[in-house]
């Protein structure tokens, strides 16, 4: 591989970098448990964003604190696994407008 080639291919690197850095701060996903009680919402960088619990959740638990966390780790976690799809889908779409072949060829 010549230093051209090379060259060219750190820079779409960097580029796609920049753009995976993009998309994680701006997509996110919410995902509920307990009927709506819990409702969390992340970023693609995993972060939880917000975490609404409604009111009625401590009467519906009857106070049970395990209860809300279950829901709580729940929502988060179902929040995770749908940013983990959509960053995914993502990475995949810039990676298919990356020329291998004419790099390495």
């Amino acid at each position: 591989m010549d230093m051209s080639k090379l060259q060219e291919m750190m820079g779409q690197a960097e580029h796609m970098q920049a753009q995976m850095e993009q998309a994680m701060a701006t997509t996110t996903a919410e995902a509920s448990s307990g009927g709506g009680l819990v409702t969390a919402r992340v970023n693609g960088r995993k972060e939880l964003l917000r975490l609404r619990i409604d009111p009625t959740a401590m009467s519906a638990s009857g106070s049970d604190v395990e209860m809300l966390e279950d829901l709580i780790t729940a929502a988060v976690n179902e929040a995770g696994r749908q940013v983990d799809a959509q960053m995914q889908v993502t990475s995949q779409g810039m990676l298919g407008g990356m020329d291998l072949g004419k790099l390495l060829g």
